[in-house]
């Protein structure tokens, strides 16, 4: 008991201490003392200043009980993958993510209802925040750099908020992961409101930083959303939106970032993507809302226009550029003029010559 209490002592409130270990009062079973220590521990949250905190405090897991998540347990399909050479290794890994997918489908319903909520709070000024440590805060931050490229939004539209900050990014810093009050702080600092909305991200569904966050979010009546790979997790019960592709053991034993990491990326494709189409800023299949900042965009450009349009690639050239490098605005200037009669369809001219 003693080396279990040593070692988790910053974790356990004061209060604890003084009344269960500290007093060290003799136990007719010394067994049953240590479990009371253990389950003690597993039920809440580590902290980084208990001075003045009230007693009790919210129940955000440390780890404890991580053991128990689908996401740590060994996968018997990949146990003796160490030995097998590199193309039957490889195939382990492949056949594994086959199941990402087929995980993420089954969220579907729960992620129309994502996209539905944050595509309404976009069209009253809101934004999406993404939450997380870790893996899970890289892949929010991720998604939400892209957006501004790919569907020309204000780079605050979308936001990624990762545990650790910048530094995160390079690198593990996880340590930050286990005070919700961090997680807090983080939102206050994007000045999130009530009309924005909060995706957490937690492979576990456990992360003190994220769960303090997401109920910080609840707590100003905003729209949360969780994405967690374990069944019944806390986030998923705090967030009022819960998207859970249950993925299973990963091919190395608690390594989330693998099968939890790459469905975690395809929700978020699909959230972002869903959304932005919604508020029409792809038309058929195209990206016409792209900023042609280099010459691999730039190209890119001129072939949605042409392939919205008909025109030749040259023509499309000068149609970008006549409207000050805005794939959008060409594409409409071209349909007014075509509405109008003044131009035509090269396809339509193809189609009645032959």
């Amino acid at each position: 008991m003693k080396v279990l209490v040593e070692q988790y002592a910053p974790m356990l409130p004061r209060i604890l201490l003084q009344l269960r270990v500290e007093n060290d009062k003799p136990l007719a079973n010394p067994g049953s003392g240590m479990r009371f220590v253990a389950r003690a521990v597993a039920q809440i949250g580590a902290i980084a200043d208990l001075d003045g905190l009230p007693f009790p405090h919210p129940t955000y897991n440390n780890g404890m009980d991580l053991a128990a998540l689908s996401t740590e347990q060994a996968n018997p399909a990949s146990a003796h993958i160490d030995k097998l050479p590199t193309d039957e290794m490889l195939r382990v890994i492949n056949a594994e993510d086959h199941r990402v997918a087929e995980a993420v489908a089954a969220e579907i319903p729960q992620i129309t209802l994502a996209v539905d909520a944050t595509v309404e709070a976009f069209r009253r000024g809101g934004r999406l925040f993404y939450i997380g440590a870790g893996t899970s805060g890289r892949l929010g931050v991720l998604d939400a750099s892209e957006c501004p490229p790919t569907f020309n939004v204000p780079p605050g539209i979308v936001q990624g908020i990762i545990a650790g900050g910048e530094a995160a990014l390079s690198r593990a810093t996880e340590t930050t992961e286990d005070d919700p009050a961090i997680g807090v702080r983080d939102l206050e600092a994007r000045s999130f409101t009530a009309g924005d909305v909060l995706c957490g991200i937690a492979a576990s569904g456990r992360t003190p930083y994220v769960l303090g966050a997401v109920e910080e979010a609840n707590r100003l009546g905003a729209v949360t959303i969780a994405i967690s790979c374990t069944r019944d997790s806390a986030l998923a019960r705090m967030a009022k939106i819960a998207i859970t592709p249950l993925t299973g053991p990963e091919v190395i034993a608690g390594s989330t970032r693998l099968k939890a990491g790459t469905a975690t990326k395809l929700v978020l494709n699909m959230l972002t993507t869903g959304a932005f189409i919604r508020m029409g800023y792809v038309r058929g299949n195209l990206m016409v809302n792209v900023q042609p900042k280099n010459s691999k965009l730039l190209d890119r450009s001129k072939r949605i226009i042409a392939e919205a349009t008909g025109a030749s690639y040259e023509d499309a050239a000068r149609m970008l550029a006549d409207a000050g490098n805005n794939v959008r605005r060409a594409i409409d200037i071209w349909e007014e003029r075509r509405r109008k009669g003044h131009v035509r369809d090269r396809r339509e001219k193809d189609s009645q010559n032959k």
